[in-house]
């Protein structure tokens, strides 16, 4: 029993270490990284306080060395499924019962971890298993992820906090329940610290979690279970598995204990995870909370008075950081007339210094694409634009994949501003560009506005302070996170809360205390402290 009402560490963002060449953090992740290279190991899915293998044994390779194997994991079916929502629901009540200091104590710790003793591990995973390079690995898997643990508990004590007035003989308070059942959590493969924060936000507000994590991230998310273990969680908590999506969905949707999902990926599978949830409307004992961040064609749209060079740094780094594997990566550009030639022979002359390679050598600004699948699809688009008419390939447009995934940083140009690489989500280091007249602002911005069902980022450059504000106008819904004379990626926790509208998901902003909020259910308590012993009201008196 707690006796205070108890200060939280202030949360703040984990600085970003440079690795630069003789730095101690750059000999650290070169060890480790040789040391994972050199072992295969075995990743079972975590169910309660069992270690779960099963007789289907898949090997996981780097995206950037696809003869080496890194180890093996081992996919589940539907049993495994029920064993783990068994597991959470017999983990709840003592969870739920839990002091929220202890939980926060729980994941400041994990933070602790993640920044310290095993910065290098998880950042090496992240680069070997996702095919990061050390800076984007280090934003995210370490730097990210640790601040995501921070500020949740920072939210979490600023929403319990959060407390109604009292008349006089009243008590009046609300009490932030967990949910009444357990959570589904389903991450992507581009970003570790997502992974990681999908499950451990709504455990934190005292719910239980199954967590489905992509199959291409599953070297990195064994990583985050060992550090959750270490920081203290209980077991059952957050339970991992590894099956198909369709089997995980379809047992998840009609549980009548399923309460919430909590998602990041395509905007296709969250549709029909919807519509699943929808059917199933009559199953379950609450209403479940639909959170999800999906997909994004994101934009940077120019103003006759930008700055050339830092568009054009702007693109290339937008772009091309991570392969375009970002949610939030530049994807259509519109340059005016007048800025074009400049812009392009900027952006040319820095694509031609990029190197695309395994990300084990630090000289290499891109690595591999995810997988085949994904390369493939990049690779019928690059070579359609190749032959279409209304479409010019400007840069790169080459592509290989002996080794690993790889293709060139490339930028397409097109006559049509309706052409598929200016709508359809790509999600790889594509650029389409679309030249408009510089006299055409605004409807140009109208333009950008409609050509897309997303609404994830997009980024505004201009000097003119007036057409600053007409885009601030005019894309009011076209983007949840909108730069100005900034690249469209970057978002850092605590400062740009994450998340879009439209087709781009519920936008319940990952990095604040709107998501948080969505996994607790409120109670409002009144207590009289003097309550009444008549029932007539002074108006019932005889005048």
């Amino acid at each position: 029993m707690y006796s205070g009402f108890y200060k939280l560490p202030k949360a703040i963002n984990e600085t970003v270490k440079t690795y630069a060449p003789g730095s101690p953090e750059r000999a650290e992740v070169k060890a480790m990284i040789n040391e994972m290279r050199s072992v295969e190991i075995d990743i079972p899915m975590y169910i309660g306080n069992l270690r779960v293998k099963t007789d289907k044994r898949i090997s996981i390779h780097p995206p950037h060395d696809i003869k080496h194997v890194l180890g093996y994991y081992y996919e589940g079916g539907a049993e495994h499924v029920n064993m783990a929502i068994d597991a959470a629901l017999k983990a709840r009540k003592s969870w739920q019962s839990l002091e929220w200091q202890d939980r926060a104590a729980i994941f400041l710790r994990a933070a602790e971890l993640v920044s310290g003793p095993y910065r290098a591990k998880i950042n090496a995973a992240t680069m070997l298993g996702q095919s990061k390079t050390v800076h984007q690995a280090e934003i995210d898997a370490a730097c990210e992820f640790a601040d995501f643990l921070r500020f949740n508990v920072e939210f979490m004590g600023d929403i319990y906090s959060q407390q109604p007035i009292s008349d006089h003989g009243v008590w009046n308070r609300v009490e932030y329940r967990p949910l009444e059942g357990f959570i589904y959590a389903l991450t992507p493969f581009n970003f570790t610290a997502i992974a990681a924060n999908l499950p451990s936000a709504p455990a934190l507000m005292g719910n239980v979690v199954v967590w489905k994590p992509s199959n291409t991230q599953i070297y990195s998310a064994n990583i985050i279970m060992e550090i959750f273990r270490e920081a203290g969680l209980p077991d059952g908590v957050i339970n991992l598995v590894f099956v198909p999506g369709p089997v995980g969905g379809k047992i998840m949707s009609a549980h009548p204990d399923f309460v919430g999902v909590h998602f990041t990926g395509s905007t296709t599978v969250f549709s029909k995870i919807w519509k699943a949830i929808g059917d199933n409307i009559a199953v379950h004992n609450t209403y479940p909370k639909i959170v999800g961040e999906t997909g994004g064609k994101d934009f940077v749209v120019a103003h006759e008075t930008a700055d050339p060079k830092a568009l054009a740094t702007a693109l290339v780094r937008g772009a091309f950081e991570y392969q375009g594997q970002k949610c939030s990566a530049a994807s259509r550009a519109y340059i005016p007339d007048n800025l074009w030639e400049t812009v392009k022979s900027y952006m040319l002359a820095d694509l031609k210094t990029i190197k695309v390679g395994p990300v084990e050598d630090f000289t290499n600004f891109m690595g591999a694409v995810i997988d085949e699948a994904s390369f493939d699809k990049l690779v019928m688009f690059i070579d359609n634009a190749k032959n279409d008419k209304e479409a010019t390939v400007i840069s790169g447009g080459n592509y290989d994949k002996t080794r690993g995934y790889f293709i060139e940083p490339t930028v397409i140009l097109t006559t049509d501003p309706q052409y598929i690489t200016m709508r359809e989500e790509l999600f790889g280091p594509v650029l389409t560009v679309y030249v408009y007249e510089a006299a055409k602002w605004e409807e140009t911005l109208h333009l950008v506005d409609a050509t897309s069902p997303y609404a994830l980022t997009g980024a505004v450059f201009a000097r003119d302070r007036f057409a600053i504000e007409l885009a601030n106008e005019v894309l009011v819904n076209a983007a949840g996170n909108y730069y100005i004379n900034d690249k469209p990626t970057g978002a850092v926790v605590g400062q740009q809360p994450f998340g879009g509208g439209r087709a781009s998901g519920t936008n319940d902003k990952s990095g604040s205390y709107l998501n948080l909020i969505r996994w607790v259910s409120a109670r409002t308590i009144k207590e009289n402290l003097n309550p009444p012993t008549d029932y007539r009201y002074p108006f019932l008196a005889e005048a």
